[in-house]
């Protein structure tokens, strides 16, 4: 008997294959692990009150795993000349978000080294389900909704000193998508980023009308108390569209190919721009960078949303975490690349 139905799934038997679903247990996740090697395997539940259990094709938000979508998508203007990366915020912004230093360059942006204020700065915010919006979250829905929580929020460096990471620089960054090609974000992702990667089942859903499919975000390791108080209504620029594990390989895969931007590009976009000692990580556009192997990683961390997507450039392996609670997932994706690095 497979462990869960459903695409290709773990079979019984195999060293490899027990030790993966025995880290996930022993890290109590609730939500899918994905191996190139091995399948795939579902734990825990996507919908409490109704009792019923994840699965392999659930959809499951992405938190920050949303910035490498955003950034493909100014890296798709950049290619077609419709912006640049030495674009200055200002010129796109005009009077909006003064406190934003008239010298931050779409660049900056991208690598986290704009110096702006943010509006969930993750050195203040440590515990997530404390952290409530500073406006209702069904205001959130369009990019333009963002300007009221960009807004008052003085810049803490100056342009490139350093690197700090800045959630709301990538909502600035989708205001700018939206205003150089006159069209939506959220269309523009599934234009030029999801519809080229094949990602058929990867989308900006609502939290309040989400397809049965679709893994409600939980506040603690038990309970029904979901988090759809914490985040907006509609994610944006900085995190929020849903995914599936399948969908996360095929994305680095067609990464990998130039299927969503040229090769050029990916290989400036994973370019080191920054160390971030804190990880024992750097940071390219877009995208995390091991400080000693060829993995480039994405991640996302909110209130009942934990995701970890590592792929191995020269092995062309890739292991993909989601879940749908907050904890488990990152000591969950560590174990794993100890594991893979070991055994294959």
């Amino acid at each position: 008997m497979s462990t869960v139905e459903g695409g290709k799934v773990w079979e019984p038997g195999g060293n490899l294959v027990e030790s993966i679903r025995r880290i996930a247990v022993e890290e109590g996740l609730c939500g899918v692990v994905r191996v190139d090697i091995e399948g795939e395997g579902a734990f825990g539940s996507s919908h409490r009150g109704l009792l019923v259990s994840n699965a392999t094709d659930t959809l499951f938000a992405t938190a920050s795993g949303t910035k490498a979508l955003t950034a493909l998508t100014v890296m798709s203007l950049v290619e077609r000349n419709e912006l640049a990366l030495a674009t200055s915020a200002r010129s796109i912004l005009g009077q909006d978000l003064p406190l934003i230093d008239d010298r931050v360059t779409v660049e900056h942006l991208l690598a986290h080294r704009s110096g702006i204020g943010d509006y969930l700065d993750e050195d203040e915010v440590t515990e997530p389900n404390d952290y409530l919006m500073p406006v209702p979250v069904c205001e959130l829905v369009v990019t333009e909704d963002y300007v009221a929580i960009l807004e008052g929020h003085r810049s803490k460096f100056a342009p490139d000193e350093r690197f700090e990471y800045c959630n709301g620089g990538y909502v600035v960054l989708a205001l700018i998508i939206e205003r150089v090609s006159g069209r939506q974000f959220h269309e523009l992702v599934e234009e030029r980023v999801c519809r080229p990667a094949g990602m058929t089942d990867t989308a900006f859903l609502r939290s309040d009308e989400l397809p049965g499919r679709a893994a409600i975000g939980y506040l603690d390791d038990q309970g029904l108390r979901t988090n759809v108080f914490h985040l907006p209504v509609r994610g944006n620029g900085d995190g929020g569209i849903y995914t599936t594990a399948a969908d996360i390989h095929t994305f680095w895969n067609a990464l990998m190919d130039g299927a969503i931007v040229s090769p050029d590009t990916v290989a400036d976009m994973i370019r080191p721009r920054s160390e971030d000692p804190m990880r024992s990580m750097r940071y390219g556009l877009g995208f995390w960078l091991d400080a000693s192997t060829d993995a480039i990683s994405i991640h996302g961390f909110d209130t009942g949303v934990g995701f970890v997507s590592v792929h191995d450039r020269l092995a062309r392996l890739t292991h993909t975490v989601l879940s749908n609670k907050s904890r488990g997932t990152w000591p969950c994706s560590q174990r794993l690349s100890s594991l893979l690095a070991d055994t294959c």
